[in-house]
């Protein structure tokens, strides 16, 4: 068992590497967790714009093909029929539309996650440290010895 003891340590720093990468690493638990919420934020995204498609979609066929509509819209411009006079009442302001947005850009941003370097440099000290307790240990046994 002399030797072989000392293997622990290369194990210990594989161990850790790998416990270390599987949650916080570029492709473990926390980064995945980061990538779905952004996900799940485009989704909610995408389905605003499909309600503003739709609103737009709407007015767009109102206008093509319903006279009422465009007379409305007209007489919000200021145009009217030929018969029709206007009266116009200072102090109330024009009748104005509800804009209609184009919706929000939504940006998708890196998940955050512990650099690689890091991770190695963490699972080495940990071997090391492993390491130089089995020697220290040897060390101490062998001067009581």
């Amino acid at each position: 068992m002399g030797i072989f003891k000392y293997l622990i340590a290369f194990w210990m720093a594989a161990a850790v590497y790998a416990i270390l990468s599987l949650f916080t690493g570029a492709m473990g638990f926390s980064a995945y967790r980061e990538l779905l919420s952004e996900r799940d934020k485009q989704r909610a995204n995408m389905e605003k714009l499909g309600l503003v498609n739709e609103t737009l979609e709407n007015t767009k066929n109102s206008l093509l093909y319903d006279r009422d509509t465009i007379a409305v819209y007209a007489r919000e411009l200021g145009y009217g029929g030929r018969d029709e006079r206007f009266v116009r009442i200072v102090g109330l302001g024009g009748v104005k539309r509800p804009a209609v947005r184009p919706g929000e850009v939504v940006r998708a941003y890196r998940p955050e996650f512990t650099d690689d370097h890091i991770i190695k440099i963490a699972a080495l000290s940990a071997g090391g440290a492993v390491f130089a307790l089995f020697l220290v240990f040897d060390a101490l046994r062998r001067a009581r010895d």
